[in-house]
């Protein structure tokens, strides 16, 4: 396990033997956070599992001890499938038992008196390994690999690895360190990476750094021995001579005789004017090239296990079992999509004969990934139009009514997503509809008025913001909106959040137990147990990827078949669309009302700060504010981060001491986050620093200033919802960034931030450039566990729709024998048509 990772569970141990308090590091897990992804980039950590970390705790601070709890059971479940790595349970590894499948950052207290002070169980012993294929049992330690279950797949794919020659119990403990518990698992256990050795080269036309396969006679052995010894072995191919040297693997020497035929892989590299390679793999030239001359794989190792024996080892599984799996795609599908059959495929994904087969092994690998996740979609988004959902039609003139009360004319997005809202409530159906506009496009009111149509026939809605300032703001764009028309009157809308008074949180639970409450509008406090609506019929979820998937079938079983609408002011690529909410029914807000201008972006070097605060003075002097954004809310000892608290106190007493400058970041409370952000609402601070905290939702709109330090440590999409915190009323409106250095200024997302306004091209360079991680909240389960499939495929996610939707189409329900195994496929991935996938 690189270094990186293994400091990460060092934080989350000591995190979870401080019962989540955020204090495992000095300056807190977003702190942690800044430092660990860097690392993580230099050691070569895979990019999807870096960005599932970054996307998991980004906003850890903000969160309440046990979704902090889940967040990180979430991230080491990711980073366990990845690496081989167990289970933590407070800091120690789990014995060998069914705890394995438990939440594993639990507190010691909160575990039943029987699983603790339980005997470390005893060590087994240790026995020759195994010389016949007798089934022996695999001592349990890991969960077993997530690979794909085939229907038909032969019994024997399920026998336990000691079955094999040469793998007694100790070896099977170091397999099931990698997630490898029986043959089927070794199936799946696919390489890391691919060295190339397939193009020999006369050793005479060798060029420095070159990877490269020889051959050659041995001309001379030398070994010399000691902490500093040394293997060297010369061999000539008859154009030039190499030298070949290995450190303190003085065993080596024993392996070659002078005379015999080698083979040798390994980067050229020079040393006194000579080539040489620096531990070559090699075989003798008369033997099957498995680890030479070849595209050669690299499997993921754990501690003790050596790449040469753990390739050999799945080169005979891969070879015997391969052409006797099953293909869960049926063969018109094969032909049809152009993707190798099964068989072939892991052949060749273990073991190519080239590139290109390669290359095609991975296609179809990923193609079947994809395929079944769009399957799975697909029959929920069936099941969702199956199921019979109350009517709710508005009469003659109601619409046109409702629209002549408001201060303003909806744009031409607006009424076409409002048209799609009404038309699905009144089809007799369940609405399953994402509603997906930019920043400050106009999404709010065109729920409102859905809201205000199911109030009209006395029925109940929900919606539900991820925190307690955004949901606040809803209620008061709400209540304006619904209570001026109308719609409703004053006290038929409430707001319930964590800091509602106990008096006033009773009174809302009556309210909507008896029906007299008919908008309610609150956090993750509207799910919990006391919360019980009298007809809740229309749910609306706001920035619903920062819910997880329980949070959201918990709000939807406060009612019986409720409509759902789930609205987000991420723009989401059209490939991620189709994929994390392909069950969905989609309106796209794809225009600002009119009126706003666009915003101004602009990139100042670090030591033209003063003109940002010149600029900000010259806003503030003209009646306007600004935002200060700050990456960090505390600075560390090795940080040269500017971070929030330590840049107020500054900017207070040496920047702006002629005006009000306000702090807002997750550690506050509740209460003095809704303080803080009311006061600069209210215009009471005309400067507010601030953390991310206000990157979602908040609306004022007379601030006409984002200044964001530190600017290069955003990606791209959190850049566009900063900026999109400013612009919101008629003034002209700046967003000025702030890069960590002199160099980090020629960021790339910088300077498309600067270039564009458009958040949905923004969002398509942000997928390109750093994975779908930033769109992927605890939401989407399942869509972080792709093996070789990509969400930045456009082409072939589109592809695989279009084959499922075919497939589909002839057999809705997967009957057809040749489509069992995709429905066992489907089940198998905890689908079956009865997720909340989106």
């Amino acid at each position: 396990m690189q270094p990186s990772l293994t400091k990460l569970r060092k934080f989350f141990r000591l995190e979870a033997e401080r019962q989540y308090d955020n204090g495992a590091v000095m300056g807190g897990m977003e702190k942690m956070l800044r430092g660990w992804e860097a690392e993580a980039r230099a050691e070569d950590v895979n990019e999807p599992l870096i960005n599932a970390v970054v996307t998991q705790l980004r906003n850890y601070e903000e969160l309440e001890p046990e979704y902090r709890a889940e967040a990180l059971k979430n991230v080491w479940l990711r980073v366990k499938r990845e690496t081989g790595e167990e289970p933590i349970e407070n800091g120690k590894k789990n014995r060998p038992s069914d705890r394995a499948e438990r939440t594993q950052f639990i507190s010691v207290k909160e575990r039943p008196v029987s699983e603790r002070d339980q005997p470390a169980p005893r060590k087994t012993p240790k026995t020759a390994p195994s010389k016949t294929l007798t089934p022996k049992p695999a001592p349990r330690k890991a969960k077993p690999m997530d690979r794909p279950k085939i229907e038909g797949a032969p019994a024997a794919l399920s026998a336990p690895t000691t079955v094999l020659k040469g793998v007694g119990p100790a070896n099977a403990a170091l397999l099931e360190n990698l997630g490898i518990l029986t043959l089927g698992d070794m199936l799946y256990h696919f390489p890391r990476r691919y060295d190339d050795y397939s193009q020999l080269i006369p050793i005479r036309q060798l060029k420095f750094g070159q990877e490269v396969t020889v051959i050659g006679e041995v001309k001379s052995v030398h070994s010399k021995p000691g902490r500093k010894g040394h293997t060297e072995v010369i061999i000539n191919d008859g154009t030039a001579a190499l030298r070949l040297f290995w450190f303190n693997q003085p065993w080596i020497a024993k392996n070659f005789s002078e005379g015999e035929q080698v083979v040798a892989s390994g980067k050229v590299d020079q040393y006194l004017g000579r080539f040489t390679i620096g531990n070559p793999e090699w075989e003798p030239l008369d033997q099957e090239q498995l680890h030479t001359n070849r595209i050669v794989p690299v499997y993921p190792l754990t501690a003790k296990l050596r790449q040469r024996w753990l390739r050999t080892l799945m080169n005979k599984v891969v070879s015997h079992w391969a052409p006797r799996v099953p293909d869960p795609l049926p063969a018109k599908l094969i032909a049809a999509a152009d993707v190798l059959p099964l068989s072939e495929t892991l052949l060749q994904a273990h073991f190519p004969d080239s590139q290109e087969q390669l290359a095609a092994a991975r296609v179809r690998l990923a193609f079947e990934e994809i395929f079944i996740m769009q399957l799975a979609v697909l029959q929920q988004k069936r099941i969702w139009q199956g199921q019979p959902g109350r009517r709710f039609a508005a009469p003659a003139g109601w619409l046109d009514a409702q629209l002549a009360k408001l201060p303003f004319s909806l744009t031409n997005a607006q009424s076409q997503s409002l048209a799609d809202l009404f038309k699905d409530v009144d089809s007799g159906r369940l609405m399953n509809r994402l509603l997906q506009g930019d920043v400050g496009s106009g999404k709010t009111v065109v729920a409102a008025l859905c809201m205000a149509l199911v109030a009209k026939d006395g029925a109940q809605s929900a919606l539900m913001a991820p925190t307690a300032i955004l949901a606040e703001q809803h209620y008061m764009n709400l209540s304006k909106l619904l209570t001026t028309s109308g719609a409703i009157a004053p006290s038929e809308i409430r707001l319930l959040v964590g800091s509602t008074s106990s008096e006033d949180k009773e009174d809302i639970r009556v309210g909507l137990a008896d029906g007299s409450i008919k908008v309610v509008v609150g956090t993750h406090a509207l799910i919990e147990d006391p919360v019980i609506f009298s007809e809740l019929e229309l749910i609306v979820i706001d920035e619903q990827h920062r819910f997880g998937v329980g949070q959201r079938g918990a709000l939807r079983a406060k009612g019986t078949n409720p409509h759902l609408l789930v609205m987000t002011a991420t723009p989401i690529p059209r490939s991620l669309a189709l994929t994390l909410y392909g069950d969905l029914d989609l309106s796209v807000i794809g225009e600002l009302p009119p009126g706003r201008q666009e915003i101004s972006t602009y990139i100042l070097l670090p030591h033209e700060r003063e003109r940002a605060y010149n600029f900000i003075r010259k806003e503030t002097e003209a009646g306007r504010q600004a935002f200060i954004i700050y990456p960090l809310i505390e600075q560390g000892d090795a940080e040269e981060v500017k971070a929030a608290v330590a840049e107020h106190k500054r900017l207070q007493k040496d920047v702006f001491p002629e005006l009000r400058v306000g702090l807002l970041h997750g550690r506050m409370s509740a209460e003095e986050k809704d303080k803080s952000m009311a006061r600069f609402r209210d215009g009471k601070t005309q400067v507010l620093v601030s953390t991310t905290v206000i990157e979602v939702g908040v609306d004022v709109p007379n601030a006409s200033v984002m200044l964001i330090e530190g600017a290069n440590r955003f990606g791209l999409a959190q850049l566009h919802q900063l900026r999109g915190r400013v612009g919101r009323g008629t003034a002209q409106s700046y967003c000025i960034l702030v890069p960590q250095n002199d160099d980090a200024a020629e960021n790339e997302r910088l300077k498309a931030l600067v270039e564009s306004n458009d958040g949905f091209l923004l969002a398509e360079k942000d997928l390109q450039q750093r994975g779908p991680g930033q769109f992927l909240g605890s939401a989407q389960a399942g869509f972080n566990d792709f093996r070789l499939a990509s969400l930045t495929d456009a082409r072939l996610i589109d592809k695989a729709r279009r084959h499922a939707e075919d497939l589909l189409a002839g057999d809705p329900d997967l009957n057809q024998p040749e489509h069992r195994a995709l429905a066992a496929a489907i089940l198998h991935h905890g689908r079956g048509g009865k997720g909340d996938i989106s």
